[in-house]
């Protein structure tokens, strides 16, 4: 069971000798040739997939790929079923092109020893639309469901809460992982808790935010989000990303903050240079001498400093978002920095997540200091924000129907 939920996982059931539909979450970060830059998420699944053929079971695996709005070579999942022979032997491995047309006699015949992977879910626009007709079309294929892609949890999708109302279904063990570690951090999290957010928008973050505000002692804030709360702080931020229609929302952030007397500490100083143009030299200036030609592409030394000083206090941590444009070396400064500061900090529970703070890892020494690094972007503010997701909403209803 996962603990604090009515939830029962593939660890609570013999699960032997089954067609299981599992919907994993292969959306991996793809260099410009294509080819697979972080596998984090692919290893994820690795040990549900696993526990499933150790007991004879016949696997199709769902999964997405971006965001396409049309069928594309460039966002097939096809890459992914390539690479999983590198971490499960003595299977092969198939691309499913189309099930829906797919002839039937290719899942009836599917062996022990074969692996289906049906083609990227967002080639369906019914995935979308909570079609029940779409889900009960994938249930066929199956005789148990096994949700392990947490990083989509939290979406309001046919393969996602569609197929737990037509199969007996259990949560997998990355999930089980996922909301564990979740819940530990932010339900009863070890005092002072240090939060440090970044990104771009502040409009999808707002609800996270003010959870955040209800637990965290101090509160951090870098990257192109932090523009919209320097605005709202009456500061020039010259051509630097923000969100206008969000700096009202910020202003009251910052003080719902100050009322409850967190610490909230914002950049002091910036890196500026040029978005486009890597021959334009970087410039730290401190934060009130921004001009309007200028663009805030990272954070100062000064403001690193300050959010050390901050992290190296804490023993709980919560981190979501980079600090700056991480991507390009001359403004990955910042971001390198917060990741130390928590891996030096080794009395700390830390907790990362988010699509672009993954991607901030990747390649990097000393990950195994981190507790948990979640597979979760969006699943993970959401689940912190609201304390369940659809996906996990969907495995109590179906468990309750099924009589698991």
């Amino acid at each position: 069971m996962i603990k604090g939920f009515d939830i029962k996982t593939i660890d609570d059931v013999e699960i032997k000798n089954k067609r299981v539909l599992v919907r994993a979450d292969f959306d991996v970060a793809l260099n410009e040739d294509l080819s697979i830059a972080d596998d984090t998420r692919i290893r994820q699944n690795i040990p549900t997939l696993k526990h499933l053929l150790k007991n004879g079971n016949r696997i199709i695996c769902l999964a997405k790929m971006n965001r396409p709005k049309v069928r594309d070579p460039r966002h097939s999942l096809k890459i992914v079923v390539d690479a999983l022979s590198k971490y499960i032997t003595g299977y092969s491995f198939k691309l499913i092109d189309d099930f829906l047309t797919e002839d039937r006699a290719t899942f009836e015949n599917q062996s022990e020893n074969e692996v289906f992977v049906l083609e990227n879910m967002r080639y369906y626009p019914q995935d979308k639309t909570k079609d029940p007709q779409f889900a009960e079309k994938l249930a066929s294929l199956g005789d148990i469901f096994v949700m392990d892609g947490f990083a989509v949890a939290h979406r309001i999708e046919t393969s996602v809460i569609g197929i737990p109302r037509y199969l007996p279904s259990y949560a997998g063990l990355l999930v089980k992982k996922e909301v564990e570690n979740i819940s530990k951090a932010i339900r009863d999290p070890k005092k002072p808790v240090v939060s440090i957010i970044g990104g771009i928008k502040v409009s999808t973050k707002i609800a996270f935010i003010s959870r955040l505000l209800q637990i965290s002692d101090f509160l951090l804030i870098g990257g192109g989000l932090a523009n919209t709360f320097i605005a709202a702080q009456g500061y020039n931020i010259g051509k630097s990303v923000y969100e206008y229609e969000e700096v009202e929302k910020a202003r009251h952030l910052l003080y719902l903050g100050g009322s409850r007397g967190i610490t909230q500490i914002l950049p002091q100083d910036v890196v500026v240079g040029d978005p486009e143009d890597n021959h334009v030299k970087p410039r730290i200036v401190d934060i009130e001498h921004v001009e309007d030609a200028m663009h805030i592409l990272d954070i100062g030394p000064k403001t690193c400093d300050a959010f050390g000083e901050a992290i190296g206090k804490a023993h709980t941590i919560i981190w979501n978002g980079p600090m700056g444009m991480f991507e390009k070396p001359a403004f990955s400064k910042g971001s390198d920095h917060i990741y130390h500061a928590i891996i030096h900090n080794k009395k700390a529970t830390s907790l990362i997540g988010g699509g672009d703070t993954l991607a901030i890892l990747n390649g990097k020494h000393n990950t195994e200091k981190i507790t948990h690094i979640s597979t979760g972007g969006g699943a993970m503010l959401e689940f912190i924000e609201k304390g369940t997701l659809p996906g996990l909403e969907a495995l109590k209803a179906s468990q309750k129907k099924f009589s698991i």
